[in-house]
């Protein structure tokens, strides 16, 4: 369905990424829009996640929220871990909380557009329609990416294009 979207990246394998919380093309639960920007009853919670039939290659994933859709040219980043340790499948609800609390150790949060290091929820621009969120799940061939806990997702993105195996996508939306 993406594949226009990935086109100028490196191919990869699919795989299968699978949520409790969010099902594919269906909205995001209030959960995971934003209380930070606003939403009254959000909670900024970073959904559960779990991947299968990765590339046997493996030794890492990266996780990333993308807003194609936000009114920026250029998206907003909503949610971006690193070095993931390839004998990880699955991260818990909330794991993308101020301190990272639920994700593996030596994994890497690194800052979202927003410059937080953390899961940011959804929160699309009232009348700005439908946006699509792209929640992958990178399959690696290194066990560090080898980028500073600073770093942009978009400077994740261009390692993460010279090292991926595998990418699994789930697509949620939102509107206000």
């Amino acid at each position: 369905m993406y594949d226009k979207y990935f086109e100028k990246l490196p191919k990869a394998e699919k795989f299968e990424v699978t949520s409790t919380n969010v099902k594919d093309g269906e909205p995001f639960k209030t959960a995971q829009l934003s209380a930070i920007l606003g939403i009254e009853g959000a909670n900024d919670t970073s959904p559960q996640l779990s991947w299968f039939g990765a590339p046997k290659n493996t030794k890492s994933y990266a996780i990333t929220i993308y807003d194609m859709d936000a009114p920026t040219g250029s998206g907003f980043w909503h949610w971006a871990v690193a070095n993931i340790s390839a004998n990880i499948n699955e991260i818990e609800e909330g794991a993308g909380d101020d301190m990272g609390s639920g994700l593996p150790t030596g994994s890497l949060q690194i800052p979202n557009d927003a410059r937080a290091p953390r899961y940011i929820g959804a929160a699309p621009a009232q009348g700005s329609g439908i946006h699509r969120y792209l929640i992958v799940v990178h399959a690696l061939d290194v066990e560090d990416i080898g980028i500073a806990a600073d770093a942009t997702p978009a400077f994740l993105g261009m390692h993460i294009a010279g090292h991926i195996l595998g990418r699994a996508i789930l697509t949620a939306t939102a509107t206000l």
